[in-house]
């Protein structure tokens, strides 16, 4: 093969089938998802359309078809970088697209009740369940790596797309459920534990690449001694430059990671508090509204009965009744009590 230049790696593509059909079917479901909730007098953000369609499929389409896929027969690195794009790029741009909430949102209501139901299926909340799929996720690029299965994907075709599709898979396990507005996650996976979980997955996600880049024994050693082209560094060296990629590549991917959790707890908080005003607004709206209605009711009974007649006995201290502001414990009764305590 031609020696590999940036011109090269940039302009060099060739097709892939599997993957192509892959990209047009989600892409295809999504666009018809996102037609729907419109069509219906919904909305749904570009910013989320343009992260599934370029990060999420451009990422799977560079792995797949650009000059990496030219040259990942030849040279480790490009295989490297192919693996952790598929497993770490493309699976955070899928996830921000939040395909879960668009299809639940554009199917009909019982083709949505289905898919919460499989999404909160056993099996389903078992391979997402956090700690699980960071653990399969690590699992996934160490078997491909210190297996015989990287080595034997290079000869036999239909098991490349296949490791294309696991590699995808795993990683879209620990991905999506953590991003999407659905939920698919227990009840104390709070967006703090998710944060921490994320910054966990970093951290772990880092091991691939360094064990890759120090690892003294050739990965796939056998067929890319037989295929090193001439130009090329060193089978080891390049080893070394994959194992490098992969793990910047990884740090690289955990703060936009850890930045979409930031912002989605934000967002929760501002709708929690949005929520809580309103609901403070209705209640201090109705506080003194009971006091115009008593007033008024003691002067018509005033007009018509004496004083002593219409004033009313003191009731006894264990039927007397407090305001539930001054009993209860919670933030509402909380703002109350400070507001008019300031009054």
């Amino acid at each position: 093969m031609a020696e590999l230049t940036v011109g090269r790696l940039l302009t060099s593509w060739q097709p892939d089938v599997p993957a192509l059909l892959l990209v047009v079917a989600l892409g295809g479901l999504y666009g018809w998802g996102v037609l729907r909730v419109r069509g219906a007098g919904g909305s749904w953000s570009p910013a989320r359309t343009a992260a599934f369609s370029v990060l999420g499929l451009g990422a799977l389409v560079v792995a797949t078809m650009s000059g990496l896929a030219v040259y990942d027969h030849v040279l480790f690195w490009p295989a490297a970088v192919q693996n952790i794009l598929l497993d770490l790029v493309a699976p955070l741009g899928l996830a921000l697209g939040d395909p879960l909430r668009l299809a639940t949102e554009a199917l009909p209501a019982g083709a949505a009740a289905r898919v919460r139901r499989a999404m909160t299926g056993r099996v389903v909340r078992l391979l997402t369940f956090p700690l699980v799929s960071t653990a399969l996720v690590l699992a996934t690029e160490l078997t491909v790596y210190f297996t015989p299965y990287f080595a034997t994907a290079l000869r036999v075709g239909w098991l490349h797309e296949l490791m294309y599709l696991h590699l995808l898979v795993a990683g879209s396990l620990f991905v999506v459920p953590v991003l999407t507005r659905e939920e698919t996650l227990p009840a104390w996976c709070t967006h703090p534990v998710r944060a921490a979980l994320v910054f966990l997955d970093g951290v772990i996600d880092a091991v691939p690449g360094i064990v890759v880049m120090t690892h003294g024994t050739l990965i796939a050693g056998a067929w890319y001694l037989h295929h090193h082209p001439s130009w090329a560094p060193d089978v080891q060296q390049d080893q070394q430059i994959g194992g490098g990629a992969m793990l910047s590549i990884a740090e690289l991917v955990a703060l936009p990671f850890l930045l979409a959790i930031l912002f989605q707890w934000a967002r929760a908080e501002r709708v929690q508090a949005a929520a809580l005003d309103r609901r403070l607004d209705e209640q201090l709206a109705m506080v003194p509204a009971t006091a115009p209605a008593t007033a008024a009711t003691a002067a018509a009974s005033g007009a018509s009965a004496s004083p002593a007649a219409t004033a009313p006995a003191p009731a006894p201290a264990s039927e007397q009744v407090r305001p539930w502001w001054e009993t209860e414990e919670n933030e509402v009764a909380a703002r109350i009590r400070r507001q008019h305590g300031e009054k």
